[in-house]
C-alpha cells in the first residue's frame, strides 16, 4: 500500500461483511486526520469535517458554513458552491452545520468531476474569503423597508436568518433546542447551534472572522473520503492545494465533559401557535444524560435499551406513550441521541395538556420500573440485536449516496476523538452483547443504571402560546426603530449604500472560466439500469432482480389499485399504514408487531398513483406490500408478508383511533419542513387526476381530512363505521390481480422463489376486477392556505405535456436553465428565500416555480413571471444551456442502493417507464437547445393559465389580494 509522505499510516483494517478496507491516516505537520475507506465503488465521497463549538445562539457555524461557500483564494467568484452544481455530475453536494460540527461533503461517480470538485472545496474549507457583503448577504443585514427612504421602518434580511426563522417555526424544533438548553446546561450543546432568530443580529463580521481563523484549520479537520480512487492521490491534492501551508495548532477545540444535575430539572416553556384553538396542542418530554458516545459498547447498550423500550407497539415505553389518555400520540423526540459527545435518551407524549405533566413523568417511571422489576421476553432482545445486524449489513444509498452513509455514521466518533472505524464493525461487539443479553438481570441492570437511578434529568412543558410570535414581532419592530432613531445621517446613509453595494454584487457577472467544470463530453453514453427477469415456477410467476445486497432480500407483493370511492380513496393512506401496524393471524398489534421486529428490517405498504406516458389524464395506480430480511430470514419473511395481507384484523379499534390521532399530528408538524412541497401539491391539485389525488392524500387538503376524521373518532359509532370501510377497501385489494418482485444476490433466486411459490399458491379470483378509474381535471387554483408559520412557501404552475411528448425534453431543461440563470440570484440571494427553483413534472403534465421558507410572497410570486421576461430578453447562453442538461442528466444518472435501483426499474416499467423510454428521454435531454428551451416555455408558461398556491401565516394572507381563496390547515 502506498502512501502520500506528509502521511503517516496508523492502521488499517478490513470489515468482510461491508467488503471495504477502512485507513486511517494522520497529518505529521499539522495532525489533521484523514480515515479512507478503500471501496470497488465508482462513487467516491469526500468529506472534511471541522468541530465547530458556538458558545452562543447566534448561529456563527451556520453562517459561516454559508459565508465559507461564497468565493475562497483560487476562486474568487461571487458564489462557487452554486455555481459548480451546475458544472458538474456530482451525485450529491452539500454543506452541514452540526450541534459541534460543521462538514463539506460532495460525491461523484466521474474522476474528474470528483477531483473538480476536491479543488473547489478545499480551497473553499481552507482560504475562504469571506466578504462582508457574502456576510450580510448569507448571514443577516438592516435595511429601510423602503429602498434609500431613511424614515421608512428598518428591517432583518440574510439567508440563514430566514431559514432559521422558518425552522423554529416547528414545534418540533422548539422542543428540542429547549430539552437540550436543559439537558445540557454549560457545554456548547446549551446553544442552537443554527442560530436563533432573535440572536443571529448580534454576530459581528469581526467575530464570525475570529470563528473561522480558530476553527477552520487543518489541526481541528478530520478528512474522509469513500471509493475507488487511491489513497496517494487523494493525500497528494490535501498536501498540496491546503496542508502544506499550515503549521499545527497547539489549541485543542474539544467539548468539555458536562456538569451533572443531582436532582431531576422540571420546567415549562411556550412556543408560537398561531392558532384561536390550543387545546390538545402541549408537548411533554423527559430527557436523561447518558454515557460518552465514543464508548461503543455504551452505545451499543443504550441503542439495544431504546430499541427494547420503544422500537414498536410491543415495547413497553412505546406501548404506554401510545396508549395513554393523557396526550394523542408519542412525541417524535423518542430515542436514543447519539451524535453529541454524551448521549441522551428522551421519551414523550404529544397532543397534551400543560396540567398533565406530573402524570406524564409518573407514567413514565412506572413502566422503566416495571422493566426494571420483571425484565422483558427474551425474544425482545434477541430481535433488537437482530435489528442492530439489519442495519449494519445492509448497503444504503437510495437518501445519501452509500459512501456517504458509512462516513455520516463514523463522522460523530472522529469528531470527539473516538473509534470511527469500530462504528462501521459492529460484529465484534454484537458478539459480545449476544452473550450478555442471556443474563435476565441485563435490560433491568441497564433502566436502573442508565435511567432510573440517574438524576441527571430534565422534564420539559411546551405549551403552546397564541400571543407569543405576535409579542416577539413587536419586540423586533421595537429594537429596530430604536436602532433606526440611534442612526445619524452618516450610519444611515451607510445602510443604504450597503444595500446597493450587495445588489450590486448580486447582480455582478463573474468570470466563471477561473471554476473547473465537466462538458456533455464527459457524460456516461449509457445510463446504468438494473435489468430483472421475468420467471415462473410451476404456474407462480415472478420477477427477479439479480443485486449485490450483502445477504438480505427485499421482497414486494404488488397489487393492482381498483376501482374505489372518493370516500375510499381519501382513506388510502390511514388503510395502507394500518396494514402492517394492526394485528394479524389472530394476533394482536403488539404481538403482530413483536413478531415483525424478529423477522424482518422493515415491512410497509403504500399506494401509488401515477399518469400515463402519453396522457396524464389517463391513470394507473397500484398497491404495494414491501418487506427486507436477512437470508436466513425469508421464509419467516414470506409468511409475514402472506399473513400480513390476508389476515389482517381491522377490529382493533382503539389501535385505528391512536392510528389516526397520530397521522394528524405528524401532518400537522410537517407543514413547516415541507411548506414547498405541499404549496406544489396544492398549485396543480387541479392539474391531473393523479396530483388532485396526491393532494388530496398527501397534501394540505389531507391534513384538513385527517384533522376532521379525527375529530369525528370522538363518537365510537363513527370509529365502527370507520374500521368497516377500511375492511371493505381490503377486502378490494385482496382481490385485485396480484404481481411479485424479489431482489437479492443471484445464487439465491430458485431458493428464495420456491419459497415464495410454496406460500403464495393460490391466486384471487380476479375475474371481476375493476381497476382504478378517476375523472379527468384541468383546471387552475389560486389558494393561500394559513398556518402557524413565520415564513411563506410559494408554488405557481402550468399546464404542459407528457413525459413521452417531444417538448417534455425541453421543459425539464428550462426548470434548471431559469433556475441557474435567474431565480436562484433574484429570489434566494435577492429576496432572502432559503430555496427556489422550477421544474417540469411530466407524471402530471405541469411545470412548477416554488421558494422555500421565503419572507417575501407576492413579490415572489411576481418574480417567477419576471424569470420568463428575462429568459425570453436575454442572449442565448450555451453555457447556461450546457449547465442546465448536466443537471439533469445528473440526477437522472445518479445511483441509489442495489435495491432502491432494482425496485425502481420495476416500478418505473410498471408505469410505462421502461428502460428503453427512459433511455430515450435521456438522449433527448442531451439534444435540447436554447431556441426549444424559449419555445417551450412561450409556449405554455403563460399567465393567465397560472396556477397558484402558497402556504404562509393568516397576518400575510390578508395582505394578498381578493383573487386568493384563504384556506385555514
Amino acid at each position: 500500500m502506498t502512501r502520500q509522505p506528509a502521511f503517516q499510516l496508523k492502521r488499517t483494517e478490513t470489515i468482510e461483511s461491508l467488503g471495504i478496507d477502512v485507513q486511517e491516516y494522520v497529518h505529521s505537520q499539522t495532525g489533521a486526520l484523514h480515515y479512507h475507506i478503500a471501496a470497488d465503488n465508482q462513487e467516491n465521497v469526500f468529506l472534511v469535517a471541522f468541530r465547530t463549538v458556538p458558545e452562543d445562539n447566534t448561529g456563527v457555524a451556520h453562517i459561516l458554513e454559508h459565508t465559507a461557500l461564497c468565493g475562497s483564494e483560487k476562486f474568487p467568484v461571487r458564489d462557487p458552491f452554486f455555481m459548480m452544481t451546475r458544472r458538474s455530475l456530482n451525485t450529491f453536494m452539500n454543506a452541514f452545520t452540526s450541534s459541534d460540527w460543521t462538514a463539506y461533503p460532495f460525491a461523484s461517480q466521474n474522476r474528474k468531476d470528483y477531483f473538480n470538485l476536491l479543488d473547489v472545496y478545499l480551497d473553499a474549507a481552507f482560504f475562504s474569503r469571506l466578504d462582508p457583503l457574502d456576510f450580510a448577504q448569507e448571514g443577516h443585514r438592516v435595511e429601510f423597508s423602503e429602498a434609500g427612504n431613511t424614515s421608512s421602518p428598518l428591517v432583518y434580511k440574510g439567508v440563514v436568518y430566514n431559514e432559521m426563522k422558518g425552522a423554529m417555526s416547528s414545534p418540533v424544533s422548539t422542543l428540542w433546542q429547549t430539552l437540550t438548553r436543559y439537558l445540557f446546561p454549560s457545554t456548547t450543546y446549551h446553544f442552537n447551534s443554527g442560530g436563533d432568530p432573535e440572536a443571529i443580529p448580534d454576530l459581528s463580521y469581526e467575530e464570525l472572522i475570529a470563528f473561522y481563523k480558530s476553527h477552520y484549520h487543518p489541526s481541528n479537520a478530520v478528512f474522509m473520503t469513500f471509493g475507488d480512487i487511491p489513497v496517494e492521490e487523494l493525500q497528494q491534492r490535501f498536501e498540496e492545494q491546503a496542508l502544506s501551508r499550515f503549521e499545527k495548532l497547539e489549541d485543542e477545540i474539544k467539548v468539555d465533559d458536562e456538569k451533572r444535575y443531582f436532582s431531576p430539572v422540571r420546567v415549562e416553556e411556550a412556543y408560537a401557535l398561531d392558532e384561536e384553538e390550543s387545546s390538545a396542542k402541549t408537548h411533554h418530554v423527559l430527557g436523561w444524560l447518558l454515557g460518552p458516545s465514543i464508548d461503543l459498547e455504551q452505545q451499543l447498550k443504550a441503542h439495544l435499551l431504546s430499541q427494547v423500550l420503544l422500537d414498536n407497539s410491543s415495547s413497553p415505553l412505546r406501548y404506554a406513550l401510545e396508549s395513554t389518555d393523557l396526550g394523542l400520540s408519542p412525541s417524535p423526540l423518542c430515542g436514543l441521541e447519539d451524535s453529541n459527545r454524551e448521549m441522551g435518551f428522551m421519551c414523550g407524549i404529544e397532543g397534551s395538556e400543560p396540567e398533565k405533566a406530573t402524570e406524564f413523568e409518573e407514567l413514565v417511571i412506572a413502566t422503566l420500573t416495571e422493566v426494571a422489576e420483571n425484565g422483558v421476553p427474551q425474544v425482545h432482545l434477541e430481535a433488537a440485536l437482530h435489528q442492530l445486524e439489519l442495519s449494519q449489513r445492509e448497503i444504503s444509498g437510495d437518501g445519501y449516496p452509500y459512501g456517504m452513509s458509512l462516513i455520516l455514521k463514523s463522522l460523530s466518533s472522529a469528531i470527539h476523538h473516538g473509534d470511527p472505524v469500530a462504528l462501521l464493525n459492529l460484529d465484534p461487539v454484537l458478539e459480545k452483547m449476544r452473550e450478555e443479553i442471556q443474563s435476565p438481570d441485563f435490560i433491568p441492570t441497564l433502566v436502573r443504571e442508565l435511567l432510573l437511578d440517574n438524576p441527571h434529568r430534565v422534564r420539559l412543558t411546551l405549551r403552546p402560546d397564541a400571543e407569543l410570535a405576535n409579542r416577539r414581532d413587536v419586540a423586533e419592530a421595537v429594537a429596530l426603530e430604536k436602532i433606526r432613531q440611534s442612526l445619524d445621517e452618516s450610519q444611515a446613509q451607510a445602510i443604504i449604500d450597503k444595500a446597493q453595494a450587495l445588489e450590486a454584487r448580486q447582480s455582478q457577472v463573474d468570470d466563471e472560466s477561473l471554476l473547473p467544470k465537466v462538458t456533455i463530453a464527459d457524460v456516461p453514453a449509457e445510463m446504468n439500469i438494473p435489468q430483472g427477469t421475468e420467471a415462473s415456477l410451476k404456474d407462480f410467476n415472478y420477477n427477479y432482480y439479480a443485486q449485490g445486497t450483502n445477504g438480505l432480500v427485499y421482497q414486494q407483493v404488488i397489487m393492482e389499485l381498483p376501482a374505489l370511492t372518493d370516500e375510499e380513496l381519501k382513506l388510502m393512506p390511514l388503510y395502507s399504514h394500518c396494514m402492517t401496524e394492526l394485528g394479524c393471524n389472530g394476533m394482536s398489534y403488539q404481538d403482530t408487531q413483536a413478531w415483525q421486529s424478529q423477522v424482518c428490517g422493515s415491512i410497509s405498504a403504500y399506494s401509488s398513483v401515477r399518469g400515463n406516458i402519453e396522457d396524464e389524464q389517463k391513470v394507473t395506480g397500484y398497491m404495494t406490500l414491501s418487506g427486507k430480511a436477512l437470508l436466513n430470514k425469508q421464509c419467516d419473511l414470506t409468511e409475514l408478508m402472506y399473513k400480513t395481507l390476508n389476515t389482517v384484523r381491522f377490529d382493533e379499534l382503539s389501535r385505528i383511533r391512536e392510528l389516526v390521532s397520530q397521522q394528524r399530528t405528524r401532518k400537522e408538524q410537517s407543514v413547516t419542513g415541507q411548506g414547498h412541497s405541499l404549496a406544489i401539491m396544492a398549485a396543480v391539485s387541479l392539474l391531473s387526476p393523479a396530483a388532485q389525488l396526491s393532494h388530496n392524500l398527501r397534501g394540505l387538503q389531507s391534513i384538513r381530512e385527517v384533522k376532521a376524521l379525527d375529530d369525528s373518532l370522538n363518537d365510537e359509532q363513527n370509529l365502527i363505521k370507520l374500521a368497516g370501510q377500511l375492511e371493505q377497501i381490503h377486502q378490494k385489494i385482496i382481490t385485485a390481480p396480484r404481481r411479485f418482485l424479489i431482489v437479492a444476490e443471484p445464487e439465491h433466486q430458485q431458493v428464495l422463489a420456491s419459497s415464495l411459490a410454496q406460500q403464495w399458491d393460490t391466486a384471487p379470483d380476479d375475474s371481476q376486477f375493476t381497476p382504478l378509474n378517476l375523472a379527468p381535471v384541468r383546471q387552475g387554483v389560486k389558494q393561500a392556505w394559513t398556518t402557524s408559520t413565520q415564513v411563506n412557501f410559494c408554488a405557481k404552475a402550468y399546464p404542459t405535456v407528457p413525459v413521452e411528448h417531444p417538448d417534455a425534453a425541453p421543459l425539464t431543461v428550462l426548470g434548471d436553465y431559469l433556475r441557474n440563470g435567474f431565480l436562484h440570484r433574484v429570489v434566494r440571494e435577492q429576496g432572502g428565500a432559503y430555496g427556489s427553483g422550477a421544474g417540469q413534472d411530466s407524471a402530471d403534465s405541469v411545470f412548477r416555480f416554488f421558494s422555500y421558507r421565503d419572507p417575501r410572497l407576492s413579490e415572489t410570486l411576481n418574480d417567477f413571471d419576471a424569470a420568463l421576461s428575462w429568459l425570453m430578453s436575454s442572449e442565448d447562453d450555451e453555457q447556461k444551456l450546457e449547465e442546465a442538461i448536466l443537471g439533469i442528466v445528473s440526477s437522472i444518472d445518479k445511483p441509489g442502493s442495489p435495491a432502491g435501483e432494482a425496485k425502481q426499474a420495476y416500478h418505473s416499467a410498471l408505469f410505462g417507464r421502461s428502460m428503453e423510454q427512459r433511455k430515450g428521454f435521456r438522449q433527448r435531454i442531451l439534444q435540447v437547445t436554447v431556441a426549444d428551451v424559449k419555445r417551450v416555455a412561450q409556449e405554455y408558461l403563460n399567465p393567465e393559465n397560472a396556477s397558484v398556491a402558497v402556504v404562509t401565516g393568516p397576518a400575510a394572507a390578508a395582505e394578498l389580494d381578493d383573487s386568493f381563496d384563504v384556506i385555514a390547515i
